[in-house]
């Protein structure tokens, strides 16, 4: 029983990741290729998908998540808070973010 949530848990993020990559113009099936997806999270929330490379380094890895979580509550109009729900309740706080009516606004170009 639990392996069939887990399972629908995996399917719902992989959905909601893929609408979220189709609302920042970005094909979706990109959000389905393990370190590819996380390039172009990068590139969607920062605007240069190298930031990725930080996510290698241990510790600096924590504080760029925590900052691409907050970029990526802002490039779709979103605050603080939503920001929070992504980082401690991502499983809720990624639908709510790809099947809601929010508009990509692009990245400012401008670290932090």
């Amino acid at each position: 029983m639990s392996v069939i949530i887990y399972l629908a848990v995996v399917v719902l993020m992989f959905a909601s990741m893929w609408v979220i990559f189709e609302k920042a113009d970005l094909a979706g099936w990109k959000a389905i290729i393990p370190i590819y997806n996380t390039y172009c999270l990068c590139k969607i929330t920062w605007g240069n998908g190298w930031i990725f490379l930080a996510f290698i380094v241990p510790l600096v890895n924590i504080v760029v998540a925590i900052m691409t979580m907050y970029k990526l509550a802002k490039v779709f109009g979103k605050g603080v808070g939503f920001c929070i729900g992504l980082i401690f309740l991502s499983v809720v706080f990624y639908p709510l973010l790809a099947f809601s009516d929010s508009k990509y606004m692009g990245p400012d170009k401008k670290i932090a």
